[in-house]
């Protein structure tokens, strides 16, 4: 059998994380390897084609609420809602009370229930908060935070599947990524991109280039006690846990840019 190059990894990458035509040929553990090494570069795109609308709203009139709203939408749509849907169906699961398996068995149903449905709506209610916060203060402002936020939450998807985090069910994407990802690689793509957030907030000042890995490192850290829960929950990742991780690390990375503007 060939090994897999990075073309499959950027396959994979795309292929599962958006709804971008890319077919992906390969579905090893080595490709699934590749793309998840690669998700934060589908973050970087998803939060350019974010910004992308929200500067054609700026300019053509529209209030930072609307171009706020735009740049939550556009993340929506590469991923068909699925990490939205992830987190709801995340929220439902932990919050049932149920045993691991009847958990799963809510988790796959196609309702949404109260704890979905709260947690779903806070989770865009703080996301349009905060980038209507920063599309008013200034459009870099605005762009940065929604690439950071797009970026972190795909980061948090890598991390998640690194070695030795098990995966809930023996099918399914959770299954297919379940620690493919080794920890140095995790940990090295953790430092880039929170580098490069400080870089682009030290174009805000000193403050902003910390305030930028805060964000990145906060919301990494509050994805990691998602992520840890659910394993002691469920038995492992699925999914949706996955799509949970990435709603909550682009929600807490909002949060914490929104303080100390």
């Amino acid at each position: 059998m060939r090994t897999s190059s990075p073309l499959d990894g950027l396959r994979f990458a795309f292929g599962t994380l958006t709804v971008l035509p890319v077919r992906v040929h390969r579905w090893d553990r080595g490709a699934a390897r590749g793309g998840m090494l690669a998700a934060a570069l589908v973050g970087l795109v998803a939060g350019a084609f974010s910004v992308a609308l929200a500067l054609l709203l700026l300019l053509l009139g529209a209030g930072p609420l609307l171009a706020a709203v735009g740049s939550v939408a556009v993340p929506a749509v590469l991923t068909r809602g699925l990490h939205l849907d992830g987190l709801a169906d995340t929220a439902d699961g932990l919050g049932s009370g149920k045993p691991a398996e009847e958990a799963l068995g809510i988790m796959k149903r196609s309702d949404i229930g109260p704890f979905g449905v709260l947690t779903l709506v806070l989770a865009l209610l703080a996301q349009v908060a905060v980038l209507a916060q920063s599309y008013d203060d200034s459009w870099a402002r605005g762009a940065a935070a929604a690439v950071t936020s797009a970026v972190t939450a795909r980061l948090a998807l890598t991390l998640a599947a690194r070695a030795g985090v098990p995966a809930a069910r023996p099918e399914g994407l959770g299954a297919a990524v379940a620690g493919v990802v080794p920890v140095p690689g995790a940990l090295a793509l953790t430092v880039l991109c929170t580098a490069g957030a400080a870089a682009w907030g030290a174009e805000f000042g000193p403050q902003g280039a910390l305030r930028a890995a805060a964000a990145v490192l906060l919301a990494l850290g509050a994805a990691e006690l998602l992520l840890r829960r659910c394993v002691r929950r469920f038995g492992g990742v699925t999914g949706d846990v996955f799509g949970a991780l990435a709603e909550t690390a682009a929600t807490a990375s909002l949060v914490v840019l929104a303080f100390g503007h």
